[in-house]
C-alpha cells in the first residue's frame, strides 16, 4: 500500500471557503487573562474556537478524562479532545469593509492592475483612499469606466472640470430654489474656485443620486469592478486584439493580461476573491504565547498583527454606527487595509509596523520565506533524534567499514535497544529498572551495549556536506575517550582533518533504513569518487611515505643477492636484520601469486627488493600481478624482465645487469587501487586498502623521516642570476624613462625577466634536490606525500614575484628564500597578497556553496526513470579543443568511456562498436587508436524520457563503474559533482600563499556562475556572426571594427566593442554563432542566431575549460544534465489549435505532449522557439510551485501559482521531502507508465 500524498493544489480561497475552515469568529483582541491565565472568550486563544489547552480537559475543569472525548462542556462550551488540535483548528475575522490582498496588489506584476488593465499606482491610490475611480460612466462621453480621478492639488483641475460638466447638466434638470438646486450651486461654486478644497464624497453621492454615474473608492470599488468582468468575453476580445497588433511591446502587454485572465478562467477562480471580506486566523499553537520566568509573557509577533486588525475592525464598526463624517470613516477603512497588509506581508509596506526595538514585525510572508522560513528551516531540513556530535580523531587500527563511537555517546544513542536487551537477558524486569541500571552505570550495561551496536550501522556526516560522500555509514565499535574515531582513508571523502573538526552521528532506525545504510552507504563501498570515477580513498601523507620507503631499492645494501625459499624465510631474515629492507634479492616465482607466472616460468627466480616483496605479498596476497615499478597496467609484462633462471649467479646479475627500479609513489598507488577495484570489486578492495594503510604507517614510522633546517641546502648560484637580471631591469627602466616604453610594457618586461630567473632557479634546484635522494624534503616531494618543487624553491631559492590584493603581479621580486629569511620590505610584499588569499577563502566558500545550492535546485528532479527511451537523435562528441592555442581540453577518449553508442562507430568500413552498446575503457581506446575523430553517443541532452533520463542516455554510474540503476538521483549527483570542486577551486589561493604565476580562481568560479546564470559576460564580450556566409569586409575606425558577413540572400554588419581583437580575416567562411572577435559569448545571443546544439556544446566546452585548467576532472554527463535543465523550456510562438497561449513558457515535455495530442486530434499543432534560463531563474520556472517557492522569491512564486490554480504533482525530490513522503528516487521511486515521448513533427531545435 503506497500511502503517499499524490498531488497538492493551491488556489484563491473564496470567503465561503475561509469560513468553512473556521471553528468560530474571533471578535476580541484579548489573548489570555493575566490573573487566571485562562483564555479569553471570543479572543485570539479562545478554547471554544481552537480547542482545549490541556489534553481532554475543558476550560472550567468539569470534564477531565479521556472517557469524555467528543463531549462539549455545558458550562464553558469547550470540546473535550486532545490539545494538539490547537495546532490545526482555525478561526476567522469578519471584516467590516473588504480589503485587497497585498500580494495581488503589490507583487510585481500586480495581478489586480493586470486584470483591470490599469497602472499599479492607480490601483494603489484607489485602495488606499487617495483617489476615486469611475465605476459606471453613465453613458457620458468624457468619462470612461475604470478611469481614476486624480484629486491631488496639482492635478485636480481636470477632475474639477469633469465634475463641473456633470453638475451643470444636473443643474438644468433641477427646480430652482429647491434644496437640491441650492446644494448643486454650492458644489459648483466650490469646484470653480481652485484654492478651496472640496469633498469628493459629497460630490459623488450627489451625482449618483441624480444620474447613473457612479464613483467609488477603496477595496470595495475594486471589488465591484472585478465582479463586472466577464472572463470568457474578455479572453475572446484579447485574442482578437493580439492577432491585430504588430507592435511587440503592445503584444507583450496584452499577452500578460490574457495569461492572467486565462489562468483565472481555467482554474475556476473568481477575480473578486482577491479582495478579502473574511480573513483566517491561524491556529494558536503556531503563534503561541509563552510565560517567562519573571511572570511576564512573550508572544509571537503574529498575535500583535491580528490584534491591530481586530481593534481597527471593531473601531470601524463603531465609527459607522455613530454616523461619523466620510473622511473619518475612510481613514478608518484605510487603517484596516494597512493592518491586514501588515499581517500578510509587513515588509512589503512602505512603512512596516515595528515592535519596541524598531524592527519590523514578522508577518505571515516572513514566516515562509528565507533560510529561517518555514520552507527551508522546517520543511526541507528537520532536526532529528538519535544523533550526536563530537570531535574526530584518527583510528588507524579501524577497518574501512568501521568507526569508533565513544562509550558515553553510544549508550545514549543506543538507549532503547540497550533497554530492550537488558529486559530480554533478564537483567531488568521493566523499562524503569533498565533505565535505572543505565543511570547507575551498572557494569552489565556495557556488555549489552557491545551486543546492541552490532545490530545497526551508524551514519557519520561532516558539514559542509558538499557531495554524497559527506555522509557515510559505518559499523560502530565502542572506543574509550570522548572523540569519534575515523578511518584515515575516508578523510578525503569527508574533507576532514584532525585539527579539531567535528562530525555528527545519526542512527538509522527502521529495517529498511538499516538495510540501505548497510548495502549502499557503507564506508568500504565508497571507493570511487562520483565526479570522475577515480579512487577517492587514495592513501595520503604518512601512508604514501611509508610505501615509498618500503619500495625503495638500493644497490649494495646488507644481504644483497641472497636467495629465499619462502615469504616466511624472507620475513625472518628481515626481522633479524640479516637482510636490509632495500636489498635486492632473489625469490622463487612459485611462491608468488599465480598472476605472475605461467608454467614456463615456474622454476625461475624473481629479482626484486625485500621491501617490494613485502609490499606485494602482504598487500595483495594472490589477487594481483607483481608490481615491480611504476607500470601498473602493464605489470604482467613488466615483471617478466626481472625473472631469471635457476642457474643464474644472482649476486653477479644484480651488480652488473640489474637496474634499480623506481619506488611506488602516490600516482602509482592510485592506479593500483583503480585497477584492483575494477578486477576485484569494492569488498576486496577495502581489505587491500587496509593492508596498504597498515604497511604505510608501519614503514613510515620505521623510516624515521624528519625535516630539519639543515635539509634545506644552501644555494648560492642564484646571486649570479640576480646580477644579470638586475642589469636587464635597469635597462628596461632606462628605456621607460626615455619614453621608449609605456608603463604597461615596462611592467610586462620586468615581470618577464624575474619569472625567467625563478624558472631557471627552480630547474636548477630540482637537479640539486635529486643529487641527494635521501634528503627528507626530496623524499616527501618525490613520493607525493607533501610539498613540491615550487615549495622547495621558496625554501632555498627565492620566493619570486607576488600578487597584490587586486590579483595583479607586483614587479618587485622577493629575492630571499625562507631559509635565509625575508627582509622587512619583502615580508610586507609577501603578506600583502597572502591576506587577500585568506579573505578570498571566506568569501568564495560561501559563493561556491550558494552555486551548489542553485545547481541542486535546478536539477533535483532529474532521476533515472526508464531503461531505454529509444532516442531518435544522438549527440556528437569529438576532442574539445581550445581554439586559441590548439590544445586539447577534454580528449575524445574521456568523452566516450562509460557512454552508449547511438549509432555504429566505424573506422573505414570496420564496425568498432555497434549502436546501443556500452563503450568501456578498452573499446574507447580502440576507437581513438583507430583514428576516429567524431562519434555519435547517447546523451542526456537528447534523451526522450518523459521525466528524468533513461539508463542508456546516462551510461555508467561513475561511482560504481556499472550501468546506472533506475531510481538513481543523477540530477543531485551532477550538481554535487560540479559544486564540490567549486569549493576546491575557491580554496586554491590558500595553498600557494599568494605566489604570482599560480592563477587565482577569479577566472574560475565567476566564470562558472556567468555560464550557468546565463548573464552577459563581464568585460569584452565576443561579437558573433548572425549569419552563415563569408566575411566580405572589415573596417576599423577609432579601435572599433565593423565586420560585414554576407550569405546567399542576406548581409549583416557586426560592430565590435572598443579595443576588440579580431578572430577572422577578410574572405573567411563563418557559421552562425561563430566568434568574430575574442571574448566570451553571451549565451542568449548565441541561441538567437544558432541552434540549441551549438549552445549545449558551448556551455560544455567553457565549463570543462575552467575545471580542467585547475586540474579538476569532471565527467561531461554532469554538465550535460545542468545544460539540459537550463534549456528545458520553450516559448510558444504559435498556439495552433491548442489551449496554449502565444508567448507562454512551457517545458519541452509539455510542448511535445501538446503537439502529440494536437496531431491525434487532427488540429493544428503549436510552434515554439527554445528559451534559455539561468540556474537562478530555471527553478522559478519549475512545474512544481513547492520546489520554486522554497528556492527564492517565495511570495512571487506562490502568487503566480495561486492565479493559475496550480497542481503540484510532486514529481521532484524537494516537494516530497516537504510533505514527508519518501523521495521518488532510489528505493522510493514509483515506476511510471508511458515514460517516453517521441515526436517527429515540430521537433524543437
Amino acid at each position: 500500500m503506497d500511502d503517499r500524498k499524490k498531488s497538492i493544489k493551491i488556489e484563491l480561497a473564496s470567503p465561503d471557503v475561509i469560513r468553512s475552515w473556521s471553528r468560530g469568529e474571533v471578535t476580541k483582541p484579548e489573548t489570555i487573562n493575566y490573573k487566571s491565565l485562562k483564555t479569553e472568550k471570543n479572543g485570539l486563544f479562545d478554547e471554544r474556537i481552537f480547542g482545549p489547552t490541556k489534553n481532554y480537559e475543558c476550560s472550567c475543569g468539569r470534564y477531565k478524562k479521556v472517557k469524555n472525548k467528543g463531549k462539549i462542556c455545558e458550562r464553558c462550551g469547550v470540546e473535550i479532545t486532545e490539545a494538539i488540535v490547537r495546532r490545526e483548528r482555525m478561526g476567522h475575522i469578519e471584516l467590516e469593509e473588504p480589503v485587497t490582498h497585498i500580494w495581488m496588489l503589490k507583487i510585481n506584476p500586480s495581478r489586480l492592475a493586470t486584470i483591470l488593465d490599469l497602472k499599479t499606482k492607480e490601483v494603489e491610490e484607489v485602495v488606499y483612499f487617495v483617489n476615486h475611480i469611475v465605476l459606471d460612466a453613465g453613458g457620458t462621453d468624457f468619462l470612461k469606466e475604470k478611469q481614476v480621478l486624480d484629486l491631488s492639488t496639482a492635478n485636480s483641475g481636470k477632475t474639477r472640470e469633469k465634475l463641473i460638466k456633470i453638475l451643470e447638466s444636473i443643474e438644468t434638470k433641477l427646480e430652482e430654489g429647491k434644496f437640491q438646486h441650492k446644494k448643486c450651486l454650492r458644489l459648483l461654486d466650490i469646484l470653480r474656485t481652485p484654492g478651496i478644497p472640496f469633498s469628493m464624497d459629497e460630490a459623488s453621492e450627489f451625482i449618483a443620486k441624480h444620474t447613473d454615474i457612479k464613483f467609488g473608492i477603496g477595496a470595495i470599488a475594486i471589488e465591484e469592478l472585478l465582479k463586472k468582468i466577464d472572463l470568457e468575453k474578455e479572453i475572446t476580445e484579447l485574442r482578437a486584439k493580439i492577432a491585430d497588433t504588430s507592435l511587440i511591446t503592445e503584444q507583450t502587454k496584452l499577452l500578460k493580461r490574457l495569461e492572467t485572465l486565462f489562468s483565472l478562467h481555467e482554474s475556476n477562480t473568481k477575480p473578486e476573491w482577491m479582495i478579502l471580506r473574511v480573513i483566517p486566523v491561524i491556529p494558536p499553537d503556531i503563534r503561541p504565547i509563552i510565560q517567562l520566568d519573571g511572570g511576564r509573557f512573550t508572544t509571537s509577533e503574529i498575535n500583535d498583527l491580528y490584534r491591530r486588525i481586530i481593534i481597527r475592525n471593531e473601531r470601524l464598526k463603531k465609527v459607522k454606527e455613530m454616523g461619523a463624517p466620510g473622511i473619518i470613516v475612510n481613514n478608518e477603512k484605510r487603517m484596516l487595509q494597512e493592518a491586514v497588509d501588515a499581517l500578510l506581508d509587513n515588509e512589503r509596506k512602505p512603512r512596516p509596523v515595528t515592535g519596541k526595538d524598531k524592527r519590523p514585525l514578522k508577518s505571515l510572508t516572513s514566516i515562509l520565506k528565507g533560510k529561517q522560513g518555514r520552507f527551508r528551516q522546517n520543511l526541507l531540513g528537520k532536526r532529528v533524534d538519535y544523533s550526536g556530535r563530537s570531535v574526530i580523531a584518527v583510528g588507524p587500527d579501524l577497518k574501512m567499514h568501521q568507526a569508533g563511537i565513544p562509550r558515553d555517546m553510544a549508550i545514549v544513542l543506543f538507549k532503547p535497544f540497550v533497554i530492550n536487551l537488558l529486559q530480554l537477558k533478564g537483567y531488568a524486569e521493566n523499562v524503569k529498572v533498565a533505565e535505572k541500571l543505565i543511570q547507575q552505570n551498572d557494569p552489565r550495561i556495557w556488555e549489552v551495549l557491545e551486543e546492541a551496536v552490532k545490530e545497526r550501522p551508524v551514519m557519520l556526516n561532516r558539514a559542509p556536506t558538499l557531495h554524497r560522500l559527506g555522509i557515510q555509514a559505518f559499523e560502530p565499535t565502542i572506543v574509550k575517550g570522548k572523540a569519534l574515531r575515523i578511518h584515515p582513508l575516508v578523510t578525503t571523502a569527508f574533507n576532514a582533518d584532525f585539527d579539531g573538526d567535528q562530525m555528527a552521528v545519526h542512527l538509522p532506525i527502521s529495517k529498511m533504513a538499516v538495510r540501505e545504510a548497510r548495502e549502499l552507504m557503507l564506508g568500504s563501498k565508497a571507493i570511487l569518487g562520483p565526479k570522475d570515477g577515480k579512487p577517492i580513498v587514495t592513501p595520503t601523507q604518512d601512508m604514501i611515505l611509508g610505501n615509498y620507503f618500503l619500495t625503495t631499492e638500493e644497490k649494495g645494501s646488507e644481504g644483497e643477492g641472497m636467495l629465499f625459499g619462502s615469504y616466511t624465510e624472507l620475513l625472518n631474515a628481515y626481522e633479524n636484520k640479516v637482510v636490509s629492507l632495500h636489498a635486492i634479492v632473489g625469490f622463487p616465482v612459485s611462491e608468488l601469486s599465480n598472476k605472475v607466472w605461467d608454467e614456463a616460468d615456474k622454476n625461475k627466480y624473481l629479482i626484486s627488493s625485500v621491501g617490494k616483496l613485502i609490499f606485494n605479498i602482504s598487500i595483495f596476497g594472490n589477487k594481483f600481478p607483481y608490481i615491480s615499478n611504476g607500470n601498473i597496467n602493464g605489470a604482467e609484462e613488466e615483471v617478466k624482465k626481472f625473472l631469471v633462471s635457476e642457474e643464474t649467479n644472482i649476486s653477479e646479475y644484480i651488480s652488473k645487469k640489474y637496474e634499480v627500479q623506481q619506488q611506488i609513489k602516490k600516482k602509482e598507488l592510485s592506479a593500483i587501487i583503480l585497477r584492483y577495484f575494477n578486477e576485484n570489486g569494492s569488498e576486496l578492495t577495502s581489505v587491500m586498502l587496509d593492508n596498504m594503510k597498515d604497511q604505510g604507517f608501519k614503514f613510515s614510522t620505521l623510516s624515521g623521516t624528519t625535516i630539519s633546517a639543515g635539509d634545506a641546502v644552501v644555494y648560492d648560484k642564484k646571486f649570479e642570476a640576480f646580477k644579470i637580471a638586475d642589469k636587464k631591469v635597469a635597462e628596461i627602466t632606462e628605456y621607460y624613462s626615455l619614453g621608449m616604453l609605456t608603463r604597461r610594457e615596462k611592467k610586462r618586461r620586468v615581470i618577464d625577466v624575474w619569472s625567467k630567473v625563478k624558472d631557471v632557479i627552480q630547474k636548477d634546484l630540482s637537479n640539486v634536490l635529486r643529487e641527494d635522494l635521501k634528503n627528507p624534503i626530496f623524499v616527501m616531494a618525490d613520493s607525493g606525500a607533501r610539498g613540491n618543487v615550487s615549495n622547495f624553491t621558496q625554501l632555498v631559492g627565492m620566493r619570486g614575484l607576488m600578487n597584490d590584493p587586486k590579483g595583479d603581479i607586483k614587479e618587485i621580486p622577493i629575492k630571499s628564500s625562507f631559509r635565509e629569511g625575508l627582509t622587512v620590505s619583502e615580508f610586507f610584499i609577501s603578506t600583502h597578497g597572502a591576506r587577500k588569499g585568506m579573505a578570498d577563502i571566506a568569501l568564495k566558500t560561501a559563493d561556491s556553496g550558494y552555486l551548489t545550492r542553485r545547481l541542486v535546485d535546478v536539477s533535483q528532479e532529474v532521476v533515472v526513470t526508464v531503461d531505454n527511451c529509444h532516442a531518435k537523435k544522438g549527440f556528437t562528441v569529438k576532442n574539445i579543443v581550445d581554439t586559441k592555442n590548439n590544445s586539447i581540453i577534454v580528449p575524445l577518449f574521456d568523452r566516450l568511456v562509460g557512454r552508449y553508442a547511438h549509432e555504429d562507430i566505424k573506422a573505414g568500413s570496420k564496425v568498432l562498436i555497434e549502436a546501443n552498446n556500452i563503450i568501456d575503457v578498452t573499446k574507447a581506446r580502440e576507437i581513438v587508436d583507430a583514428g576516429v575523430k567524431t562519434a555519435q553517443i547517447r546523451s542526456v541532452l537528447t534523451c526522450d524520457a518523459k521525466r528524468g533520463v533513461c539508463q542508456m542516455c546516462y551510461g555508467l554510474n561513475l561511482a560504481t563503474g556499472e550501468l546506472v540503476t533506475i531510481g538513481e538521483p543523477v540530477g543531485v549527483i551532477a550538481a554535487q559533482s560540479i559544486g564540490e570542486p567549486g569549493t576546491q577551486l575557491t580554496m586554491r589561493t590558500f595553498h600557494t600563499g599568494g605566489v604570482a604565476g599560480e592563477a587565482d580562481i577569479t577566472q574560475g568560479l565567476p566564470r562558472i556562475k556567468e555560464l550557468f546564470d546565463v548573464t552577459k559576460p563581464k568585460g569584452a564580450a565576443a561579437v558573433i556572426s548572425k549569419l552563415e556566409g563569408t566575411v566580405t569586409d572589415i573596417e576599423s575606425e577609432d579601435g572599433i571594427f565593423t565586420i560585414v558577413v554576407k550569405s546567399k540572400n542576406d548581409i549583416k554588419e557586426h560592430k565590435s566593442q572598443y579595443g576588440a581583437i579580431l578572430r577572422v580575416a577578410k574572405g573567411d567562411t563563418v557559421v552562425a554563432g561563430q566568434k568574430l572577435t575574442e571574448g566570451a559569448i553571451y549565451i542568449k545571443d548565441l541561441l538567437e542566431v544558432s541552434t540549441v546544439n551549438a549552445v549545449q556544446n558551448y556551455i560544455l566546452k567553457e565549463v570543462q575549460k575552467v575545471y580542467r585548467l585547475q586540474g579538476i576532472e569532471i565527467s561531461d554527463k554532469y554538465i550535460e544534465i545542468i545544460t539540459k535543465q537550463i534549456l528545458s523550456k520553450v516559448q510558444i510562438t504559435d498556439a495552433g489549435g491548442t489551449k496554449l497561449l502565444p508567448g507562454e513558457i512551457v517545458s519541452v515535455n509539455t510542448f511535445k505532449a501538446e503537439v502529440k495530442a494536437a496531431i491525434i486530434k487532427g488540429i493544428k499543432p503549436p510552434n515554439a522557439k527554445p528559451k534559455v534560463f539561468g540556474i537562478k531563474k530555471a527553478p522559478l520556472e519549475s512545474d512544481s510551485f513547492l520546489s520554486s517557492a522554497s528556492f527564492q522569491d517565495t511570495a512571487k512564486v506562490l502568487t503566480k501559482a495561486v492565479i493559475r490554480g496550480k497542481v503540484d504533482k510532486l514529481e521532484g525530490l524537494k516537494e516530497n521531502i516537504m510533505l514527508g513522503n519518501l523521495i521518488p528516487a532510489g528505493t522510493g521511486l514509483i515506476p511510471l507508465k508511458d515514460e517516453v515521448i517521441n515526436i517527429q513533427v515540430n521537433e524543437v531545435e
